[in-house]
């Protein structure tokens, strides 16, 4: 292990301004934290065997200009967080491979577009799973992995590489309140209240409410994310009450808000 190149690949990321970084071991992906899990031609080895460890990088999806999901504001920052995404991990991978470890970048999305999840709801890769074991955050009842940061409200991505990095440590602490807003909440009614993995979501209704609303040129849907109270971010926002997502007066001049947006550049 090196932790003189972890602490580079760290440095790298803050020139980039990533807020959450984190290394797992690929190991680690054969030590199932609870069941069901990750089967074995999803793990990191089986991908591309040369993998000693995975980088995760996340980045924050905007609460506010979420809260006004679906919309076509949602929409464009769903894009730029991925485009960033990718840019970074590939650059990432590429810092190593000048090092001289081998090591590629995996794309945000592993899939060609919703169409082809409502035939095979699944991706190559689960990054939530690779930010779990690389300790940045919990799984919640959403299906989604929550961090203290930004609660839910982050898109990951993964380098693999052959670089035997020191790995950080699964957070201990259930970030996940059990609110069950996000359960009340779901458009798709995709969501139960038992806790993950038990209560894994209903991928296809999930999948086939969100292909709808990319007819409309408004996808992805985010009700789960954004409705969720975890996350420091909602302090910075003054969002800390999440009773203004619920169906009614309250919210009111955010709420003029977000219809305002909602009602523009859809189809």
């Amino acid at each position: 292990m090196t932790a003189e190149l972890k602490e580079a690949i760290l440095e790298r990321c803050r020139d980039m301004e990533i807020p959450l970084v984190g290394v797992a071991a690929a190991d680690r992906w054969a030590i199932a934290p609870f069941k069901p899990w990750v089967p074995g031609e999803f793990w990191p080895q089986a991908i591309y065997p040369e993998a000693r460890s995975v980088v995760v990088i996340g980045l924050p999806v905007t609460l506010p200009a979420l809260e006004t999901s679906p919309s076509v504001w949602y929409r464009e920052l769903y894009r730029t967080v991925n485009i960033l995404l990718d840019q970074y991990t590939y650059r990432i991978s590429n810092f190593l491979n000048n090092r001289g470890f081998p090591s590629v970048f995996v794309p945000r999305d592993g899939y060609a577009d919703v169409e082809a999840l409502l035939k095979n709801p699944v991706a190559f890769f689960s990054h939530r799973h690779a930010a779990y074991l690389a300790g940045l955050g919990t799984f919640g009842v959403n299906n989604v992995l929550l961090t203290r940061e930004f609660g839910p409200r982050v898109r990951f991505g993964s380098v693999f590489t052959a670089a035997q990095l020191p790995a950080d440590p699964v957070i201990a602490d259930d970030l996940c309140t059990r609110c069950m807003r996000c359960v009340r909440l779901c458009p798709a009614r995709a969501l139960d209240d038992r806790d993950y993995p038990a209560g894994i979501a209903d991928k296809s209704a999930c999948t086939a409410y969100s292909a709808g609303l990319a007819k409309r040129g408004v996808s992805p849907c985010g009700v789960c994310i954004k409705v969720c109270p975890v996350g420091e971010d909602r302090a910075l926002y003054g969002r800390t009450d999440p009773s203004i997502y619920d169906k009614g007066d309250e919210g009111g001049e955010l709420r003029r808000g977000w219809e305002h947006v909602r009602s523009h550049g859809g189809k």
